[in-house]
């Protein structure tokens, strides 16, 4: 990092987004998979690709997750040789029983050495690290387990990956995924990668202990790494104790009850949600047009107030209840702005959501009706 201040106990990437001072050489920071086995196929109007002449070997941990199944899917549709790394305590029948075919399936426990180096010990050429504690709020009730887990458990990942990739040329890549949480809260415009970084939860200190441990490797190992730091995503099948989907739940209730009034906490703060395979579709492309050392922000850019989302739950399911503020579900450390600039992600892969907010909500609505 570049610059470190104690005063204000912020931490300020370098201009540009570059983490990685001492890393290797630009030569090598392209993050292409290798020019004989990079991922293929032509483009389709949906944005994603099909199968082409060649594919890659992608490790996907924490692949029986949220966005891992998502991603597991979309890799395997696209041609490529996925395996899938499976948490001790994430699966869910529903994701179990949704894995395709195909998929290379090994347990995994980032708390454990053991466990870590007999997965990434076969080549591959990318590790995908979505395995860790996702829900803030558990992560903030106990954050030491969320330290273990999401910073402890990708040095983990990544020591061994470099260890036992020594003598392959080109490195396999790395791609970490982060949480725009990360940076220091402001109110006056969507955060830019360059912006300073100064977690205040549990949560977002464990998430920039996984940017740490990544760049580690990086500089002393030579690991090819990219950072994402996603915003707020969400679609069918997410957990229900996230915010959206639980609003949805909740308001579903009211419909099919008649109820008259809904709590609500706090809707006054901004947020910017992405649909979660708009999130899965930057994570394919990172893998073949990002630069290794760099981080990427992958976020809408577009601000909403969790009362205009509110609002747009109601009148998809044509209710209008009367709002009732419930002082326990008022989160005391909430941010009230939280959007991100994502235009060093578009300028270097082409990516732009293709999902609207209207879309994400349908999906989770569909989902609670089903």
């Amino acid at each position: 990092m570049e610059e470190v201040r104690e005063g204000g106990s912020a931490l300020r990437a370098p201009r540009g987004g570059r983490h990685a001072p001492g890393g290797p050489g630009e030569g090598e920071a392209r993050a292409r998979l290798g020019a004989p086995r990079r991922f293929s196929g032509p483009r389709h109007t949906d944005g994603g690709r099909r199968p082409g002449p060649c594919s890659v070997k992608v490790l996907v941990t924490g692949a029986n997750g949220f966005v891992g199944a998502r991603l597991v899917a979309r890799l395997c549709a696209d041609g490529h040789d996925v395996v899938g790394a499976r948490g001790p305590d994430n699966a869910t029948a529903a994701r179990a029983a949704a894995r395709p075919p195909g998929v290379t399936w090994v347990s995994l426990d980032v708390t454990d050495d053991a466990s870590v180096r007999a997965c990434v010990a076969p080549p591959c050429d990318a590790v995908v690290h979505l395995a860790g504690v996702a829900l803030a709020s558990e992560a903030n009730e106990d954050p030491g387990r969320a330290w273990r887990v999401n910073a402890e458990g990708t040095a983990r990942v990544a020591w061994q990956l470099a260890d036992v990739a020594k003598a392959r040329r080109p490195a396999p890549l790395l791609l970490v995924v982060s949480s725009g949480e990360v940076y220091v809260p402001r109110t006056d415009r969507p955060h830019v990668e360059s912006d300073p970084v100064a977690p205040v939860t549990g949560y977002a200190a464990s998430k920039l202990g996984v940017e740490l441990a990544g760049w580690q490797m990086w500089r002393a190992a030579g690991l090819r790494v990219i950072v994402t730091r996603a915003f707020p995503h969400t679609g069918a099948g997410q957990d229900p104790r996230f915010w959206i989907p639980a609003r949805a739940r909740i308001l579903c209730h009211a419909k099919r009850s008649n109820a008259p009034a809904v709590n609500v906490g706090d809707l006054s703060a901004v947020r910017d949600f992405l649909h979660v395979d708009d999130v899965v579709d930057a994570y394919v492309r990172l893998l073949t047009r990002g630069v290794a050392g760099e981080t990427y922000n992958i976020a809408s850019g577009q601000p909403v107030t969790l009362e205009g989302i509110h609002a747009r739950l109601e009148h998809l399911l044509g209710i209008r209840p009367v709002r009732e503020v419930d002082a326990s579900q008022i989160r005391r450390d909430a941010r009230p702005y939280l959007v991100g600039d994502a235009s060093k992600l578009r300028a270097a892969t082409g990516w732009a959501p293709r999902y609207s907010l209207d879309d994400m909500l349908r999906d989770v609505l569909d989902a609670q009706a089903n």
